[in-house]
């Protein structure tokens, strides 16, 4: 999911990406929270995702991903 989510905000523009990384969390929380799990696990859950999401994207930006 990681992946595949950063190589679709590689396509986008600087503030779509932001858009869509946003949009993901948003929809991943809500999920989490269908579930009840705990709004601090969702808060690091999210951040961790977020993270990951951006961490891998700059790889793919500096050619580190395929």
């Amino acid at each position: 999911m990681i992946l595949r989510q950063a190589r679709y905000a590689a396509a986008l523009n600087p503030d779509a990406a932001e858009r869509h990384i946003a949009a993901i969390s948003e929809i991943q929380g809500e999920a989490m929270r269908r579930r009840g799990i705990d709004e601090r696990l969702i808060t690091r859950e999210i951040g961790c995702l977020e993270t990951s999401i951006r961490a891998t994207l700059l790889c793919a930006a500096s050619g580190g991903v395929r």
